[in-house]
């Protein structure tokens, strides 16, 4: 469970970057109770560091730089760990040497970094450790897209066209998402869903890597319909109405089983 301090924290940073933010909004970032939320706003409105409005808060003096709204990677890197090694693994099956492939920044794709180490293959990421990661670590040529690194979410994002990106094929983009529904797959942030949509452009096929816990996650951006989905990697948490909804979209479906004592080294941040 997350300190209140640290809750505090990126509350006030969610607050300063955007014009208004509401509770469901950081019950999905904090991954806490609406209860917990409504909470800490009260104390933060009480000590002056933020205004309490309807449904949310905003920020009394916002700071200049852009952030992200969503959860930071160093807390959805923790969560699932077990169920996002599995899907990674299952992922990684899926790449051959000498495949130009296409890999979004995100806690689950990250978990691809260590497993990768042994293929010869061209890289395209946005995801700042994941490519370190792979330069000091494997023989995979890396390519990274122009742009912020935003520190928070770990990923490289441009609010401009991208000539790297628009010249790079790809076989497969492997991504994740905040949550998916049968409207499709949904992310926090419109700067993500527009690095996200301009990237799995590039590629064949769209395989999504989602933990079984996404499908009761919810958001009002959607990054795309689920009839673009090739294949979902999921563990075997999924629920049985989940299931149906992704056989209707002809979705292929792969389940893993996540390892009751992970036995291997995750790459660090």
């Amino acid at each position: 469970m997350m300190h209140e301090r640290e809750r505090h924290r990126l509350i006030l940073r969610a607050v300063g970057e955007h014009p208004v933010v509401t509770v469901a909004q950081l019950v999905d970032m904090l991954d806490v109770s609406e209860a917990t939320i409504r909470r800490d706003i009260a104390a933060l409105d009480e000590d002056n560091k933020l205004r309490r409005i309807r449904g949310g808060a905003e920020a009394i003096n916002p700071v200049t730089s852009k952030q992200l709204l969503g959860r930071p990677f160093f807390v959805t890197k923790t969560l699932n760990v077990a169920q996002k090694a599995a899907i990674a693994e299952r992922a990684v099956e899926m790449c051959e040497p000498g495949d130009s492939i296409i890999i979004h920044g995100g806690s689950t794709t990250y978990q691809m970094a260590p497993l990768l180490k042994s293929k010869k293959m061209q890289v395209l990421t946005n995801s700042f450790p994941l490519a370190d990661y792979l330069i000091e670590h494997s023989e995979n040529s890396v390519v990274v897209p122009g742009g912020t690194i935003y520190r928070e979410q770990n990923i490289i994002l441009s609010p401009f066209e991208s000539d790297v990106i628009h010249n790079f094929y790809a076989s497969k983009a492997f991504v994740g998402a905040q949550g998916i529904n049968s409207m499709g797959l949904m992310e926090s942030d419109p700067m993500i869903i527009q690095s996200e949509q301009r990237l799995i452009a590039q590629a064949e096929k769209l395989v999504v890597m989602i933990d079984s816990t996404k499908f009761s996650q919810r958001s009002n951006m959607f990054l795309c319909k689920l009839d673009n989905i090739d294949t979902l990697i999921t563990d075997d948490g999924i629920g049985d109405e989940d299931r149906a909804m992704l056989e209707r979209a002809s979705i292929k479906l792969v389940v893993v089983q996540a390892k009751e004592q992970e036995d291997r080294n995750t790459a660090s941040a």
